[in-house]
């Protein structure tokens, strides 16, 4: 191996071998494409779709999700159609959602109408598109927005409490009042005075952001209002409405800006009214269980009764249809009518992930009757009549529980339906921070915290003001109750929502997110090995999640840190140690594993994760805006407000495979972000770094990778030339500079985004300034912005982190200090070696790759645990860590992409 001396390092004098480099596709990758999976990458033909979940849905209310394009392939005005195997074209919605710097299209999002495109192998070609059989259009009026498809009609008031003022089916209102309710008060731990305060949605602003033909969008944003006019809570709504469906979907979420040690959130959810017309006897009320169990009855049941009204009475109302005229029913029954007892209100209550409860009651003022229990409910229920009514429903009911299903009124004129994303039930909502501080009131004692239990604790810096979460809840306005199975399938619709995605071919293909990844190959005794540590890493993820109960409100999604095998248990009570925040980039690590397998249920994990940790471990309002909180006990525990945790680079898989526009409105947020270097000091508990400094710097690896992230994702975006300015200056000086990534950090202006170099500047490394997406970023930057002293520059950091010492020395003039995670960090040497088409930088890069730096030999066998050791039978594995499992997955993938020819040489 060349090494690069002192003095050509210092002077960069090395541009001259960064002339030859032509970004990821080098000569070593391609040469090696017979073997390492890159062969792939040619895709043939155009995008090939299919449905994630490996079959044809059952129902779904529309389908949106997005493709990627090789750069140059189509112009920004390109229309697309989708195309059956039978030759007939869907009827499809597009919309760009980023470009690539030559204006030609990187990501389109697309939409298809409801239950539309149910087949497999669809083609996505340039064509005019179908249209669609009941088009969606949208209308306004100065008080109102309408949404319409010729099936149902949304009205959306632009002002007030009502946020949906009536969905209705053929000219009838079947849902009324939509609202947001709430209440807060009391205290968490029993005490209830003052008595709750309730208090409602109110809306400030309506934007239409889509119009049709095949998929309408309408923006609400507001605040929830009290009794006293206190306005807090900032809500924003999106209401979505398909071609040819019988249903809005809702995707609400709130920030709580409140004071943690007060204002305890009692309920939270959304209401509506179901006008009612039919006969009680013809009224129904049903919810879902688990594994596509119904529960199913009458409001005025007329099973079960001393005398019998009739088969055929009995058998309409069992399948929900209407009775025949009571006039032909056993007299002993018609005539007694008024004797049944009509009940009124129902409720399913998911107050844990592993319980609900549905219990009835004739009105208020009686007693609840206790009906059944089950486990996990999906959370979809429906109230109405034979003429017709709603079936409603909240996705990931269970998982983000205490969640409830309450219905009111069946029995009168109008039903009144609220889905709680927090119970009422539930104790009250508590966001206060774990302990009293422990006495860690100076910089010292924090120091000491850190050293015990690996917690970063600073007064007023684990509140919860800012963080948020999302919800999202489906409407169906339907002409009849319907069908057991029926419900069933829109049940395990909005559980799952039904998506379609492309081929790994067609990702690899249109060399987005760097290309650092190739398809699964298992050819060879070694690449099967690895490719088994891979698979078996991902479920052993999976499953801890279901049998350590990773689920709740503000839980779900993200995973644990660390593991205590004394207790047998994840250490979900220490410190640093418990919940996992993005530390060392799980996130990347489920989504290019999900590229790479294209399989279902790590696009699940993935897409879980990417919800939580967009919307809970960021902040989204307050001093910390922008930022996002280190690993900790709570979510928001941590003191260290970090750019490496909010970072674009994370979230904008999810953005461009699903078109979601939360993560959309995220990616916003955090695009300026590093304002916050300006006031906050990442560093500040690194010895000699407590006071800052009075410029702003930026450090090379996590903060500024982390800001270029945000950037890059704003240019693709919107095409702004100023994103794209900012990382080219910010490139240009970090190659220019005579350390380069070896630099700590960089003078930073956070007006500009403009770097300068320190006038001290010595060399630095840290273990951490390339696991939290900066390897991603430079694959990315260096394929899209020439720049030979950037690349020059971040190619020696590659050669040099994991070199011996003495080849330090000789380029650096010392040896490196805090080299940790070798393992990790062969995926540099790997680069480089395609980079500088170095055999010998190659096979180093696998031994490096081979090293075991921490803890016993992996196996990949589990332990079953059953008690009296363990609280439930879990599956314990004693040697995983999510940073281990999320850096070697990375490191395998990554590797195996680019110098997989040396793997199956046996080098």
């Amino acid at each position: 191996m060349k090494s690069l001396s002192r003095r050509d390092f210092v002077k960069g004098a090395a541009l001259g071998a960064a002339a030859t480099l032509t970004s990821s596709n080098h000569a070593l990758a391609a040469s090696s494409t017979s073997a390492d999976g890159l062969r792939a990458s040619t895709a043939d033909g155009p995008p090939r779709l299919h449905w994630l979940d490996g079959s044809i849905p059952d129902s779904h209310p529309g389908a949106t999700w997005g493709v990627p394009w090789p750069k140059g392939i189509h112009s920004r005005d390109t229309r697309f159609t989708l195309r059956a195997p039978s030759g007939a074209d869907v009827p499809l919605q597009t919309w760009p959602t980023a470009w690539w710097p030559d204006g030609s299209l990187k990501w389109t999002a697309h939409a298809v109408p409801a239950q539309a495109a149910r087949v497999e192998d669809l083609a996505l070609v340039v064509g005019s598109p179908a249209a669609p059989r009941h088009p969606v259009e949208a209308t306004e009026t100065p008080d109102e927005f309408v949404l319409h498809n010729g099936i149902v009609e949304c009205r959306v008031p632009r002002s007030g409490d009502v946020l949906v003022r009536s969905l209705s089916r053929a000219g009838r209102e079947t849902l009324v009042r939509g609202r947001l309710v709430g209440s807060f008060g009391g205290q968490p731990d029993g005490d209830t005075h003052p008595p709750s305060q309730p208090f409602t949605g109110r809306t400030e602003a309506v934007v239409l952001e889509q119009s049709g033909p095949v998929r309408a969008t309408i923006k609400i944003t507001g605040r929830h209002v009290t009794a006293s006019g206190r306005a807090w809570l900032p809500f924003t709504i999106r209401i979505h409405l398909y071609a040819d469906a019988d249903a809005i979907r809702l995707i609400h979420t709130f920030v709580f800006d409140g004071d943690e040690d007060r204002d305890f959130i009692r309920s939270l959810g959304v209401s509506f009214e179901v006008p009612l017309t039919d006969e009680p006897h013809d009224r129904h009320v049903r919810f879902v269980g688990q594994d596509s169990g119904i529960w199913g009855e009458a409001v005025r049941g007329l099973t079960g009764l001393r005398r019998d009204p009739g088969e055929a009475v009995r058998k309409a109302q069992i399948e929900g249809i209407a009775t025949p005229a009571v006039d032909t029913w056993d007299r002993r029954v018609s005539g007694r009518l008024r004797l049944i007892p009509a009940w009124a209100d129902f409720s399913l209550a998911q107050l844990s992930a592993n319980a609900f409860t549905i219990r009835k009651r004739t009105k208020t003022g009686h007693c609840w009757i206790d009906v059944d229990q089950g486990g996990r409910s999906p959370g979809v229920g429906y109230v109405g009549g034979a003429s017709g009514g709603v079936a409603f429903g909240m996705r990931d009911f269970w998982r983000l529980h205490p969640t409830a299903l309450d219905i009111r009124g069946a029995a009168g004129d109008a039903a009144t339906v609220t889905l709680w994303m927090w119970s009422p039930e539930a104790p009250a909502m508590d966001l206060r921070f774990y302990h009293d501080g422990l006495g860690m009131d100076t910089y010292p004692e924090q120091l000491e915290g850190l050293e015990i239990t690996y917690e970063d604790y600073e007064p007023g810096y684990g509140t919860p003001q800012g963080v948020a979460r999302t919800t999202e809840i489906e409407l169906h306005a339907l002409a009849a109750t319907p069908s057991r199975p029926a419900l069933a399938a829109i049940a395990t619709a909005i559980d799952r929502p039904p998506l379609l995605a492309a081929r790994v071919e067609d990702y690899l293909h249109a060399g987005v997110f760097g290309r650092l990844w190739s398809p699964v190959d298992r050819s060879t005794p070694e690449r099967a090995a690895i490719e088994d540590r891979l698979a078996w890493s991902i479920d052993y993820h999976r499953d801890q999640v279901d049998q350590r109960h990773w689920y709740g409100f503000w839980n779900y999604g993200d995973v644990m840190h660390a593991y205590d095998s004394d207790r047998h248990v994840w250490r979900y009570d220490v410190g640093g140690y418990a919940w996992d925040n993005s530390e060392l980039s799980p996130d990347l690590w489920l989504w290019y594993s999900y590229l790479r397998t294209g399989r279902s249920d790590v696009f699940r994990l993935a897409e879980a994760m990417t919800r939580h940790t967009r919307d809970v471990d960021i902040y989204h309002a307050g001093r910390f805006a922008g930022l996002g909180s280190r690993h900790n006990v709570l979510h928001w525990g941590c003191s260290a407000k970090q750019l490496r945790i909010s970072t674009a680079a994370y979230r904008r898989f999810h953005y461009f495979l699903t078109a979601d526009e939360r993560t959309g409105d995220v990616l916003d947020e955090v695009v300026e972000a590093d304002r916050q270097l300006a006031i906050f000091n990442p560093v500040r508990k690194l010895p000699g770094q407590q006071h800052r400094a009075a410029t702003p710097h930026i450090g090379v690896g996590t903060d500024w990778g982390s800001a270029a992230a945000n950037w890059l994702t704003a240019w693709e975006r919107t095409g702004d030339e100023r994103y794209g300015s900012w990382l080219r200056e910010s490139m240009r000086v970090i190659g220019e500079a005579p350390l380069g990534f070896f630099t700590a950090a960089f003078v930073f202006d956070p007006e500009t985004k403009r770097l300068s170099t320190p006038a001290s500047a010595r060399v630095s490394v840290s273990h951490l300034s390339a696991v939290f997406g900066l390897v991603e970023m430079c694959a990315e930057l260096t394929d899209l912005v020439e720049d030979p002293a950037f690349e020059a520059a971040w190619l020696r950091y590659c050669e040099l982190y994991n070199a011996p010492a003495e080849v330090q020395r000789e380029a650096l003039g010392q040896p490196l200090r805090g080299t940790n995670l070798r393992v990790a960090h062969s995926r540099l040497t790997a680069r480089v070696a395609v980079a500088r088409n170095d055999a010998a930088l190659a096979r180093r890069a696998w031994s490096e790759f081979r090293l075991r730096e921490w803890g016993p030999t992996p196996t990949l066998q589990t332990r079953k645990l059953v008690g009296p050791d363990v609280l439930n039978p879990v599956d314990e594995a004693a040697w995983v860590s999510t940073n281990d499992a999320a850096q070697w997955g990375l490191a395998a993938i990554q590797n195996l992409a680019l110098i997989g020819t040396f793997l199956d040489a046996g080098d």
